[in-house]
């Protein structure tokens, strides 16, 4: 009888309209009880990522053991990558390479992104919109929109379960409101001890931990081309030259972001029959855009941003006046 009530009242919550919503209290508060219920919780979520009809399954698995934090996520379809943080160490197996870990690194993907990042910048460039109820595996969810507050982004909706504060659903909106990805948990586990999978990982040997300035000993390099133009909020954080995984290409490499999104740019000299050309590749949210200019240098911007915004950095990159 307590169950089916309890169900009755749940279901009652879905039907409220949003105005009633907004007033238990701002998007900021349930920003941060996502983050609370990230960060405090041990569970395991299910998720079907959906990028242009495809759909990659992965399991996301958070606890607490002995005060260190432990995280699993796994692609379930396809060759074998998994990533495992122990604390701000997250290492990084893929069947295509040898496994690494780097140390205050973050696990891939905006999904796991938003968990972490600080809610002032996330703010600074987002408006966070309440926008209803809805459900999402059978759960009340409350909808969070995040608004660009400047051109050439994309936009987000977020679905908060209302009993736990996770993070269940995430839509990733085009500047038309448009949907181009999406992330969705399909089964989800909250329990009060961690998965027993994670005591194991917990004193599993894993390769030695590097710091980025290991992996680039000289990270800022002066290159002798810039971006004329990013987007409002961007900004430039590196600049290094190095050679590409696997076919030893050497680039110069620069890498802008807001926070929230990141966005990179390689530049190299162009095989001398290559003609001027542009391409370019969509996969999801992800946009590559590639142009080989009359100078024959070729231009890559890859980011999850919208195709005309990658067009514009690559179109912007010029070489530095003397």
């Amino acid at each position: 009888m307590i169950h089916g009530l309890r169900a009755a009242i749940l279901l009652c919550a879905a039907l409220l309209p949003a105005r009633v919503l907004a007033e238990a209290g701002p998007s900021e508060t349930l920003l941060q009880r996502m983050q609370q219920a990230y960060h405090q919780l041990n569970f395991e979520l299910t998720l079907v990522e959906s990028r242009q009809g495809q759909l990659e399954p992965k399991r996301l698995t958070r606890g607490h053991l002995d005060d260190q934090v432990l995280t699993h996520l796994t692609h379930l379809n396809g060759r074998p990558r998994e990533f495992v943080q122990r604390n701000d160490e997250i290492s990084f197996f893929d069947a295509s390479h040898d496994g690494y870990t780097l140390r205050h690194s973050r696990l891939p993907g905006l999904f796991n992104r938003l968990q972490q990042l600080s809610l002032k910048e996330l703010l600074t460039h987002y408006e966070a919109v309440i926008a209803g109820r809805s459900r999402v595996l059978g759960r009340v969810a409350e909808v969070v929109r995040l608004v660009p507050r400047a051109e050439h982004y994309y936009g987000y909706v977020l679905w908060l379960d209302q009993e736990s504060g996770l993070l269940l659903k995430l839509d990733t909106l085009d500047p038309e409101a448009g949907l181009v990805e999406q992330t969705m948990g399909v089964a989800l586990t909250i329990s009060e001890q961690p998965a027993g999978f994670l005591r194991e990982l917990k004193g599993a040997a894993l390769p030695p931990a590097m710091s980025l300035s290991e992996l680039y000993p000289a990270p800022q390099q002066p290159l002798s081309w810039h971006a004329q133009w990013l987007p409002a909020g961007f900004e430039v954080l590196s600049r290094d030259k190095h050679k590409l995984p696997v076919t030893e290409q050497p680039v110069d490499y620069l890498m802008a972001s807001n926070g929230v999104v990141d966005i990179s740019v390689y530049v190299s000299q162009a095989g001398a029959a290559s003609e001027p050309r542009q391409q370019l590749v969509r996969q999801g949210a992800t946009h590559l855009v590639s142009l080989v200019s009359p100078s024959r240098v070729e231009i890559t911007v890859v980011g999850d941003i919208p195709a005309e915004t990658a067009r514009r950095i690559a179109e912007s990159v010029k070489p530095v006046e003397p």
